[in-house]
């Protein structure tokens, strides 16, 4: 469903007759060329022949037939079954589009599930996704620091433009979700005696890492239970030696920290 942003569904007849299956046969409709209507859905045209195919030994009953004469010279139509089940088709499509839309009516009413799903629907390329409410607000001429507390207590602290901070309209007890890209978590397993100047640091222990060709992602779990996800080169994996169960310690600036809020 196009206009959904909450709730969405997929509709299929007979567990494999899909949305693109029936534009295959819209197609063939509108263009009387298998070829032609193969482009239009997105198949080959070895794959279209062979949904079809399967589809009418199953149907026992064919789908499309040819046609003779005309402007082309002949081509391809379908037959009384197909368009049947083209009919059938559009008419569920529109149900199920209108018992989304109602459903979705009923999901906005419920303020603290539709803000939940808000926060889970959002796509992002950043691994690190936490939603908190706004804390602090130090709006200065050029930047802005930003608290964000989350829902397990820890803070995190964002450095934005004070041009960005008022088009987000931040003010405190706002929602919000911070996004930090894998690649801007450093992971520490030994201070040294030496304090970092990063405001964001989170101690946890390390729950999971996945080698990769030539990085590690290294998920660290806070106390809450939030998980933390740095990308790590092989080599630096290997020469701090981490493991699963050890201690860690993310850190991050707060300039590789971005905002987000519902509008």
């Amino acid at each position: 469903m196009a206009d959904s942003t909450l709730l969405s569904g997929n509709l299929k007849l007979a567990g494999r007759l899909d949305a693109r299956f029936f534009a295959l046969l819209t197609a063939i409709d509108n263009t009387g060329s298998i070829n032609r209507a193969a482009r239009t859905a997105g198949y080959s045209y070895k794959g279209a022949w062979l949904l079809l195919e399967t589809a009418a030994n199953l149907a026992r009953e064919p789908l499309i037939e040819s046609a003779t004469g005309g402007k082309g010279g002949g081509g391809t139509r379908l037959t009384r079954a197909s368009r049947d089940l083209l009919v059938a088709w559009r008419r569920l499509e529109s149900t199920h589009s209108d018992f989304l839309r109602a459903q979705e009516a009923w999901l906005i009413q419920q303020p603290a599930l539709a803000g939940l799903l808000r926060r889970i629907s959002m796509k992002t390329t950043a691994r690190n996704q936490f939603a908190g409410t706004v804390s602090a607000v130090d709006q200065g001429p050029v930047s802005t620091q930003v608290v964000l507390t989350l829902a397990s207590g820890q803070d995190i602290a964002a450095t934005i433009t004070t041009a960005a901070a008022r088009r987000l309209n931040l003010e405190v007890g706002k929602d919000a979700i911070a996004l930090v890209k894998s690649s801007a978590v450093v992971l520490v397993t030994d201070f040294a005696g030496y304090v970092l100047s990063a405001r964001n640091q989170f101690a946890g222990t390390i729950s999971r890492l996945d080698r990769g060709a030539v990085s590690s992602l290294v998920i660290v779990t806070l106390p809450g239970g939030i998980n933390l996800t740095a990308s790590v080169t092989n080599d630096a994996v290997d020469a701090l030696g981490l493991a699963i169960g050890q201690e860690a310690t993310a850190v991050f600036k707060a300039h590789a920290v971005m905002l987000a809020v519902a509008v």
